[in-house]
This record gives structure tokens, sequence and C-alpha cells, in this order.
């Protein structure tokens, strides 16, 4: 998951450098995928109640990832690229907050 969202974020990748359509389309498709494969673990390592600042801050992300993944990007390319370093940050946010709350790497 990390290497998929690095793919968007790399150290070259400014506001200006945008990766070919096909590919933003693809690991969009991807990242779009891998959130809505740990959403649900990061929802259980919290627990329904958070009772830390831990949990609460991931409880948060997962919000914050649902509602970006209800996003439809404009179909210019900076917008679709946008969007997806977006969905890539949530991501490895998320990745973050499961191992800082007991998950597995």
């Amino acid at each position: 998951m990390r290497d998929s969202a690095r793919l968007l974020l790399g150290p070259d990748d400014g506001p200006d450098a945008l990766p070919p359509a096909a590919d933003v389309d693809t690991l969009t498709l991807a990242l779009r995928g891998h959130l809505e494969l740990i959403l649900p673990d990061v929802e259980k390592a919290a627990g329904p109640r958070p009772a830390t600042v831990k949990a609460y801050c991931a409880l948060a992300c997962v919000g914050e990832a649902r509602r970006r993944l209800t996003i439809q990007p404009r179909a210019e390319l900076g917008s679709r690229v946008a969007y997806a370093r977006r969905l890539a940050c949530v991501l490895l946010a998320l990745c973050m907050h499961y191992e800082e709350l007991g998950g597995q790497r």
C-alpha cells in the first residue's frame, strides 16, 4: 500500500510534475482499493469508542478517507493527479495509524 502511495508522492513529484494520464487513473483505482481494504481494519483496531488520543485520531482519519472516496475529481489531468495524491496521503496516514494501534505492518 505504501509503495503505491509513494509512486505519487515521490521526491520529484512537485505540483508541476504530472505523470501520464493512464498511470494516474490506474494508481487512483489501486489507491481506492487499498483504502477500501484498510478502512475496516483501522476502525476495528481503534474500537467503537476511542479510549485514547491515538484511537480518536485514527477514527478521524477514517472519516477523512471516507469523505475523499466520495469526491469525483474534474476531468483535467491536474485535478486527477491532485485527487490521487490526496488519496495517497490519507492512505499513508491510515497505515501509520494502523501500526500505532497495534496492527501488523
